[in-house]
């Protein structure tokens, strides 16, 4: 065909320059598995010559075809790594299909030249396939629960019977609000209820309501789908509560969601099930709830800033995590254990306190909770060159403690807000119940609060 105008090709000049071409080798067989076609090269890669092979059963040719596989099946094969002579080829096997009927499988195959390329990305697609992995490993650790039961230090009364209570709401499905001042560590408890559950081994995904924009947080949590909106991805997103399918989501300060959101929130845990923005059927979601907040729900309630039904479908199983200075027993444990966890952090090679450092850290209050006893060993083992810690390593608790005491001594008694409010809040419920022939349902209608509400605050009564 050398020399012939591009205009002038027939068909079957063409079809013959595919079919010879020098890069692949080309081959048909019928439905009975006779061979009808085969191109020059492949022919002579098999050891032929073309017309000595054309008409016989492949069989006869190549026994270990796969040719017929391909043949029963339908489906077709594609990159196919395949030995024959000793050599290693690319296949692709494709059933040709008329007037809805196999009529044959056609098969060509990459050697020569051409098979060190194919060799070489075959070699690119399995790197990629173990980056890929990598990467979903990687996730996959960063969707588990990090914290156990065991793992949350603290042998106060209050503490362990805590701890019992985690492991025996983890054995459930229930939703649980947890509740406790900032840096008390509410989320060492979702963790660890999720380890302890028959979930342990799905995802634990964890979003903090305060941390992403409201006009954002319903894509996050429910996804979307493509075309949702100007700049939504192609495929579209799922949200987290897919992602936790079959696992556990856990909500860090609930109390800062907006009101709109509140409303389809509730809707999840009443239907089980959410809606991408954008999409026109329900999914259904089987996951687990663990909401935490360290805002007073009840009082938000009062002010109309937290949907009071959303409030009754979180807190079916409440854990309230005290402060620090409600357990101070638990302080030289904790301050032992969060030495050993910062060194190992820092390179550093502190052993212990001194008895003076843990009489300031048993007078100390501890606003700022466990946070604050990690934040202030941090700052005083970064300083130091010894081994051992003493009170002139933690200046900055000297000042503060200081000032404690100062407010205690000019104001007679100042103590922390949340106690003050939690007597107010004992008072109160005494002096309803005396106004009332201690008639239950009548004091919590003159407190303003939910009959339930007020059992369960007689229960923590003192």
């Amino acid at each position: 065909m050398t020399g012939k105008d591009n205009s002038s090709f027939t068909r079957e000049d063409i079809l013959e320059a595919i079919i010879e071409t020098p890069h692949e080798g080309i081959i048909f067989v019928d439905n009975q598995g006779i061979i009808r076609l085969i191109n020059e090269g492949y022919a002579e890669f098999l050891g032929f010559k073309p017309e000595e092979i054309l008409n016989r059963p492949i069989l006869d040719v190549v026994p270990n075809t796969r040719l017929l596989e391909v043949l029963k099946s339908g489906k077709p094969q594609y990159g196919d790594l395949w030995s024959i002579r000793g050599q290693q080829v690319a296949v692709t096997r494709l059933p040709i299909v008329r007037d809805g009927q196999i009529i044959g499988v056609l098969g060509r195959s990459m050697f020569r030249d051409e098979m060190s390329l194919a060799l070489e990305f075959a070699k690119k697609i399995k790197r990629l396939e173990e980056k890929l992995a990598s990467y979903r490993a990687e996730l996959d650790r960063e969707r588990r629960a990090k914290y156990e039961v065991d793992e949350i230090i603290g042998n106060s009364e209050r503490m362990l019977k805590l701890k019992q209570k985690v492991l025996k709401v983890s054995k459930t499905s229930s939703t649980v609000l947890i509740t406790g001042e900032s840096g008390t560590g509410k989320e060492l408890f979702a963790h660890a209820i999720h380890n302890a559950s028959p979930r342990r081994n799905r995802a634990f995904v964890r979003i903090n309501c305060t941390s992403i924009p409201s006009e954002l947080l319903e894509s996050e949590l429910f996804g979307y789908e493509e075309g949702a909106f100007t700049g939504a991805k192609r495929g579209g997103k799922l949200g987290k509560f897919e992602i936790a399918q079959g696992g556990t989501i856990f909500l860090d300060e609930i109390g800062d969601m907006d009101k709109s959101m509140q409303a389809k929130l509730l809707r999840v845990l009443q239907e089980k099930e959410i809606e991408r923005i954008g999409g026109t059927r329900p999914v259904p979601v089987n996951v687990r709830v663990i909401a935490a907040t360290n805002r007073n729900l009840e009082e938000m309630i009062l002010t109309q800033q937290f949907r009071e039904d959303l409030y009754y479908r979180l807190n079916v199983v409440l854990l309230q995590v005290p402060p620090l200075r409600e357990r101070k027993s638990d302080i030289p444990l904790l301050t032992g254990e969060l030495i050993k966890k910062l060194n190992t952090r820092l390179g550093t090679r502190v052993n212990r306190v001194t008895g003076e450092v843990m009489e300031l850290f048993l007078q100390y209050d501890w606003p700022g909770n466990v946070r604050e006893l990690e934040n202030i060993l941090e700052q005083a083992i970064n300083l130091s060159e010894r081994d051992v810690l003493y009170p002139d390593d933690f200046p900055v608790l000297a000042k503060r403690l200081h000032r404690q005491l100062q407010g205690t001594a000019a104001g007679g008694t100042v103590r922390p807000l949340a106690e003050v409010v939690r007597e107010a809040e004992r008072n109160a419920i005494l002096k309803a119940l005396a106004a009332t022939g201690h008639n239950k349902k009548e004091a919590a209608r003159l407190l303003g609060i939910h009959r339930s509400v007020l059992y369960r605050k007689l229960d923590n009564l003192d």
